[in-house]
């Protein structure tokens, strides 16, 4: 008796956890013929690969807004946008590391602050051994609220850094309130 009770608990858990697949035969792999598993590992190649950090260069974390005809006076203040964090993700080939570097920051109204759409020159610039190889300027819109801070999150996908690659890559995101001698 014992152990027709063993084999109803093992058949009814196999049944039951069938039923939970949404496949019965699924347990037991019956009438199906076997898949083929997709191979997605990441390789030690790029475990072991450099994705350079990005940073802030001092000064470039803030951006402050007064109207073009208005002096810099706290009662004057349309907006500041300030960056919180910034981080990059990084692709690889034989001879060149594609990035995305992220920005991630808040805008906060001043007393003239109005609802729409504004613009914010966020500059990416990589040196690679003391050389500039990547810089582009960004004219970033976002709609923000009078009501209070808005949040934004803005990405750079494009960012090519062709090799050989050394570790002597320094990746640098902020506001760039010019003059502008680069694109």
């Amino acid at each position: 008796m014992r152990f027709y009770a063993v084999l109803a608990a093992i058949g009814i858990g196999i049944a039951v956890s069938g039923c939970q697949s949404g496949d019965p035969t699924g347990v037991l792999n019956i009438g199906k013929k076997k898949e083929q598993a997709s191979d997605e590992r990441i390789t030690q190649e790029e475990v072991r690969a450099y994705c350079p950090d990005v940073t802030l260069r001092e000064g470039t974390a803030f951006f402050s807004d007064y109207g073009k005809k208005a002096d810099k006076a706290p009662e004057n203040l349309i907006y500041q946008a300030s960056i919180e964090d910034v981080t990059r993700s990084c692709s690889y080939s034989d001879t060149a590391i594609t990035m995305n570097v992220a920005v991630a920051g808040k805008i906060v109204p001043g007393p003239k602050g109005k609802a729409g759409d504004i613009t914010m020159p966020i500059r990416i610039a990589v040196i690679q051994g003391g050389e500039l190889v990547y810089s582009q300027l960004h004219q970033y819109a976002v709609a923000v609220s009078p009501a209070g801070a808005t949040q934004f999150i803005f990405n750079d996908p494009s960012v090519v850094i062709n090799g050989p690659i050394k570790r002597n890559i320094v990746v640098y995101a902020g506001y760039d309130e010019g003059p502008y001698k680069t694109p």
